[in-house]
């Protein structure tokens, strides 16, 4: 006689199904950041230009709020805790775990599951003021200063600019996958 799954029997499998796919998620984020970026010339604080940030909006456009508000700030917030960063970790943390919730909830949102490229990208564009404005502050308490931060914007605007025009095609070619077709 075959059994058949229960509810019970599924619910942790779910759960373990979703910790595996977040705990890749934060992977993929950190070694994003950590192997493929620049430093910016632009100012002292003028930061890093990195493919974390694309590959944090099509986590966000694939799996969700969820999903992408902890694998933007665990992945980005312990690339910043072992590259020298530290400092900026904190905010790191606050910044990309809203930043991933923000184009997570978008996209996601009435039922649209990361299928509507117009969504997305409207997504990953609202999501940029919060992002800076979350470094803006952090940068401004940092260095007791309201100018200084400004000096990191221009770096922050190209690397959410690439990291759009990343993710759109990554996330266009992955949603004809029959993985990614239905909702996680």
């Amino acid at each position: 006689m075959q059994k058949t799954a229960t509810a019970t029997t599924s619910v942790p499998n779910r759960r373990t199904f979703n910790l595996i796919l977040t705990s890749m998620a934060i992977a993929l984020v950190f070694v994003a950041t950590l192997l493929l970026n620049i430093r910016l010339p632009i100012a002292a604080n003028g930061g890093l230009v990195h493919l974390g940030t694309a590959m944090l909006f099509i986590i966000a456009m694939l799996f969700g709020p969820k999903k992408a508000a902890i694998a933007g700030a665990v992945g980005m917030g312990l690339f910043d805790l072992v590259s020298g960063w530290t400092l900026w970790a904190p905010i790191t943390i606050v910044a990309r775990g809203l930043q991933g919730f923000i184009v997570g909830y978008i996209a996601w949102y009435a039922g649209r599951m990361g299928n509507s490229k117009t969504f997305n990208i409207i997504a990953a564009i609202a999501s940029v003021p919060v992002m800076l404005g979350v470094y803006y502050i952090g940068e401004a308490i940092i260095f007791g200063s309201f100018i200084i931060p400004a000096a990191s914007i221009p770096g922050n605007l190209v690397q959410n600019g690439v990291g759009l025009l990343v993710a759109i095609p990554a996330v266009i070619a992955l949603k004809k996958v029959p993985f990614f077709k239905r909702g996680l």
